[in-house]
């Protein structure tokens, strides 16, 4: 479900599980800890580009395990995932050719840098299916404002790219013919930057986050875990998987 290749210093993790439109899975986050695992021990990369194979970035949690799994299990499991990409020695730059929705809003908040094309829509889904973006919380309220994050948790309406970059969860925005190009620029850039500097500026900058996780994520994982485990939320799941 995640492949990598390497292209000058920078470590291109590619999603590729299009069956499920990238469904944050427990193999999905197995699979991704394991190379973010791989990533961390090697002093040779500057970045890391996160994308997708195909046209949906993430589709957040995956709704075909929440009867049949411990969801407070796996939230913990998105919780560390999370976690290591914040963690990374070097930056990670996610590259956005389509939708992200609920928990993919996740991943995208816990990296540094992120390029997105302009016709990308996301949505805090949650509290339609009776749930909350609780473990997402975490990051995200360390990149969007509070009022951007709270219309968007409650409502759970769709929103455009440009939107999203007002509100600090997206870097750059380009139109599809550039995406290519604006994501060239910003792995160049991280390959002119000296690795010490790297590592040093982003763990200045991620200090906060990992606090957060740190001090927050058992918390959020139970309530995410007690929220999925709900009558309602059970029902909603179900009528949804059936559209």
């Amino acid at each position: 479900m995640v492949t990598r290749s390497d292209e000058d210093r920078i470590a291109v993790v590619t999603l590729d599980s299009p069956a499920n439109r990238n469904a944050l899975s427990r193999r999905m986050v197995a699979e991704l800890t394991d190379h973010l695992d791989g990533l961390a021990a090697d002093d040779s990369l500057h970045g890391v580009l996160l994308r997708s194979s195909h046209r949906v970035f993430c589709a957040g949690a995956d709704l075909t395990e929440a009867a049949t799994v411990d969801m407070t299990e796996s939230a913990r499991g998105i919780v560390a995932l999370q976690r290591r990409v914040a963690a990374l020695p070097v930056p990670v730059v996610v590259r956005l050719d389509g939708p992200v929705r609920a928990g993919g809003l996740g991943l995208v908040a816990a990296a540094d840098l992120v390029v997105c094309r302009d016709d990308v829509s996301f949505a805090l889904t949650e509290v339609r299916l009776g749930l909350a973006a609780a473990i997402i919380s975490i990051p995200l309220r360390h990149r969007v404002t509070g009022r951007s994050l709270s219309d968007w948790s409650l409502t759970g309406r769709t929103f455009p790219a440009h939107e999203a970059a007002a509100s600090g969860l997206v870097s750059r925005v380009a139109d599809e013919a550039g995406m290519d190009t604006a994501v060239a620029a910003v792995l160049d850039d991280l390959r002119a930057g000296a690795r010490q500097g790297l590592v040093a500026a982003k763990r200045l900058l991620a200090t906060d986050l990992l606090a957060s996780f740190d001090r927050d994520g058992e918390e959020m994982a139970r309530l995410s875990g007690e929220l999925f485990g709900s009558p309602l939320a059970q029902e909603r799941m179900a009528a949804a998987l059936r559209r």
